[in-house]
Parts: structure tokens; C-alpha cells; sequence
């Protein structure tokens, strides 16, 4: 039993990774019903900033504001200068676009800071505590406290101003939004910034985990988009709830389920969306969309 509850700890520290990149693809597609293929190397080149700052003597804490401040500012320019011209094309091209805008964000962090693997410092200090046996790292403690710490600014954003008013109003009827006055490509963009900070969170949690090199978001992204899709693309709770399930399940397979292992924990998550998309597409809190002849 014992051994059982350190797998679920160690699987709710990933799945709170897997949940901020789910946010931000939650966020995105809110917004603007695009489902935001380079989410995840917008988070990576967001660490990239924040290892270049403390590679230059400020420190991890200082440097984390200012990495949110420019991931923020990239976000809206991305939506400004690459999905804002096609925003009223396909939904075919706008999956080519971010595909596109995917590979694009790779190459260039590799041209600048080059493929070599580099070491990420680790923001929260070392060790842990014991609870009936089951240790619980100060690194997971921390990871789990950052998300919580997002989502309840998210909510407090959304529900309790204006500005979280006017991009609920725009999330929920674009067309009816500006028809009543509100700049729409304005709040489209601080949606796209929005969500890149979201991402920056996440990449900078996850960087510690692993080694910080351009194709590290790659394997995240597939958790994160399980997560958001058992969640429901619509709902911030839901892909909360999701991360935290594909972490959970994710670590229980690799641990107990002697043919996946530490090599097929990959396909834990396609096995998720798999059954998601058949058993329920909209997600368990997502809404079915209804159509009215």
C-alpha cells in the first residue's frame, strides 16, 4: 500500500506539469478554437530566456517575472503577426500554421542556443518530507503549489474583473462581443499572451525533471494534450483534473504493467485520447457542441 501511494505522489508531481501546458492549450482554444500545435515550444523557448538570464548571474526568482513578462509579450506578438492573418481560414490551414510555427520555434532555438543538452537549476531546494511513509519531495510540493498558484489567478482574473469579463464575453460569442463595442483582435491577443505565460510555467517546471535541450516539450505536449482532451478543451478545471490523472495513470502503468514499463509510458496518454475521442469527445466537463437546424 505503501508503495502504491509513492507511485500516486510521484505521478500528481507530473501530472501538475501536464496540467499547466494543458491550460495554455485550453486557453488557446477558448479563445479562439484553435488547437495551438506549438504550445509546447513556445514553454521551451520561454525556458530558454529563463536559463539565459540565470546563465548571466540574476537569480532563478528574478529571472522567472522577467522570462512570464517577455513569454507574455511573445504570445501576443505571435498572434498578431502569424494567426491573425488567417484567422478566418480553415481549420485545416490554421493546424498547418501552428504545425508550421512548431517547427519554425525549434529550429530557431537551435540555431541560437544549439542542441547541446544543459543543465536547469532547480528552483526548489532539496529533500522532502515523510507522511506515513510515503516521501513526498520538496520539488513535487513546489510544482504542485505553482499550479494551484496559477489556477487560482486564473480564476480571479476571469471571475472577479473586467478584463476576465470581456475575455469571457469574447470566448463565449466573438461576433455578439464586438458587436457590443469590444475590440475583439485586442482581447484575442491578450488571450494568445495569456496562455504563453501559462506555457512558460510550465517549461520551467519541467526543465529541472529533464534536460534542457529544443526537443524537451515534445513528450509533454502528447501528455498535455490528453489531459486536455479528458478534461474538455472548454474547461481550465478540466484540464487540471486531466493533467493529474495522466500523471497519476501514466506513473501506475509504467510501474505495474510489466509490457509498458519505463519505455511505453508514451503510449498511456494516446491510449487515453483514444478512448476519450470514442467514449466521450467533448471531454468529462467539457460541453457537447449543439447545432440548431
Amino acid at each position: 500500500m505503501t508503495e502504491l501511494l509513492q507511485q500516486v505522489v510521484e505521478g500528481v508531481g507530473s501530472g501538475a506539469v501536464y496540467a499547466s501546458l494543458a491550460l495554455a492549450l485550453v486557453l488557446i482554444h477558448r479563445f479562439t478554437g484553435i488547437v495551438n500545435f506549438a504550445q509546447g515550444e513556445l514553454a521551451m523557448i520561454s525556458t530558454y530566456v529563463a536559463w539565459q538570464l540565470v546563465a548571466s548571474g540574476m537569480s532563478f526568482w528574478l529571472a522567472l517575472p522577467v522570462t512570464l513578462a517577455v513569454s507574455f509579450a511573445g504570445g501576443m506578438l505571435v498572434e498578431r503577426i502569424v494567426i491573425r492573418p488567417v484567422r478566418s481560414a480553415p481549420e485545416l490551414t490554421m493546424v498547418i500554421v501552428t504545425v508550421g510555427l512548431f517547427i519554425f520555434v525549434n529550429a530557431m532555438a537551435g540555431l541560437i542556443w544549439s542542441f547541446t543538452v544543459k543543465d536547469f537549476p532547480q528552483p526548489f531546494p532539496g529533500g522532502g518530507i515523510d507522511l506515513a511513509g510515503v516521501r513526498v519531495d520538496w520539488s513535487t510540493l513546489g510544482i504542485i503549489a505553482v499550479v494551484a498558484a496559477v489556477m487560482g489567478l486564473l480564476y480571479l482574473l476571469f471571475q472577479h474583473t473586467s478584463a476576465g469579463l470581456v475575455m469571457r464575453a469574447v470566448a463565449c460569442n466573438p461576433a455578439s462581443a464586438r458587436l457590443s463595442g469590444i475590440r475583439v483582435g485586442r482581447v484575442l491577443m491578450l488571450g494568445w499572451g495569456l496562455a504563453a505565460t501559462v506555457g512558460a510555467v510550465s517549461g520551467v517546471l519541467v526543465a529541472p525533471l529533464l534536460f534542457l535541450e529544443p526537443n524537451m516539450m515534445g513528450g509533454v505536449l502528447i501528455y498535455a494534450f490528453a489531459a486536455a482532451t479528458l478534461g474538455g478543451f472548454d474547461s481550465p478545471v478540466g484540464a487540471v483534473v486531466g493533467g493529474l490523472f495522466v500523471g497519476v495513470a501514466e506513473t501506475l502503468a509504467g510501474a505495474y504493467v510489466d509490457v509498458i514499463g519505463a519505455d511505453l509510458k508514451v503510449g498511456v496518454p494516446l491510449v487515453i485520447i483514444l478512448a476519450v475521442l470514442l467514449v466521450r469527445p467533448q471531454g468529462l466537463f467539457g460541453r457537447a457542441a449543439v447545432e440548431r437546424a
